[in-house]
């Protein structure tokens, strides 16, 4: 038999493994599943706004960038009538303005480069959150469907007239109140088993020495209790 001591659950050896989350397939995915919903309309509500928002900061830093190039060909343009006696001057500033040109389109470039990393960003950061909403959301049913998968097995267990429960939740495991009333019930049921049980012998032990009055009032008492028991 085996005793609260020496049970592998209440000494603390069990250990959660990775298959036995899913003990209650339907009810931890249904509502993980609901958790995971939540989180891609969230996601996608907030993916919307902040795609929207770095959409127009890009979209005005490449306006400004424009109209820096217009100036610089309208300055290229006027250089080029006032300076056009002077081929020294007028390759300083082409050399000049070609360099600004090429930090302009470089700046245009890495204003691109940095959009789309924050795009990739954004969708993998969210990407990332719901799963792990939907992990974390398995893990807290799990909480909960643990205790109810072992509760349902000792319901089916007193049911069949076997009152030895010796087992406890795990560190963590919700219900535990739930489970407590479970236990003091059976506690009682075999408390009241147990004095049946007592009755009968001394009932039994009255029988053999020939006491029938006794044997009876110790039966009748015994029935009677039995019976206030299954009243309707």
């Amino acid at each position: 038999m085996t005793t609260a001591a020496s049970s592998p659950e209440h000494a603390g050896s069990y250990k959660r493994r990775v298959r036995n989350y899913l003990l209650d397939s339907r009810f931890q995915l249904k509502y993980a599943g609901i958790l995971v919903g939540v989180a891609i309309v969230i996601s996608g509500v907030m993916g919307v706004v902040l795609y929207q928002t770095t959409r127009a900061v890009v979209t005005e830093s490449s306006a400004l960038i424009d109209e820096s190039r217009k100036v610089s060909e309208v300055s290229r343009m006027n250089v080029k009538d006032l300076a056009s006696d002077s081929p020294e001057l007028m390759a300083e500033f082409n050399h000049e303005a070609d360099a600004h040109d090429k930090a302009i389109a470089d700046e245009q470039a890495s204003l691109l480069r940095r959009q789309q990393l924050m795009i990739v960003s954004l969708v993998g950061g969210l990407a990332l959150m719901v799963v792990l909403i939907g992990l974390l959301g398995i893990y807290f049913t799990h909480k909960v469907s643990g205790p109810v998968f072992k509760m349902t097995r000792l319901l089916k267990q007193v049911g069949e007239g076997d009152l030895r429960v010796h087992t406890r939740l795990r560190k963590g495991d919700e219900l535990k109140d739930f489970f407590d009333t479970f236990t003091k019930m059976v506690s009682g049921l075999r408390d009241v088993e147990g004095r049946h049980l007592e009755e009968i012998e001394k009932a039994m032990a009255a029988i053999a020495r020939g006491e029938d009055a006794e044997a009876s009032d110790l039966l009748g008492r015994t029935r009677d209790s039995m019976k206030h028991a299954l009243r309707d």
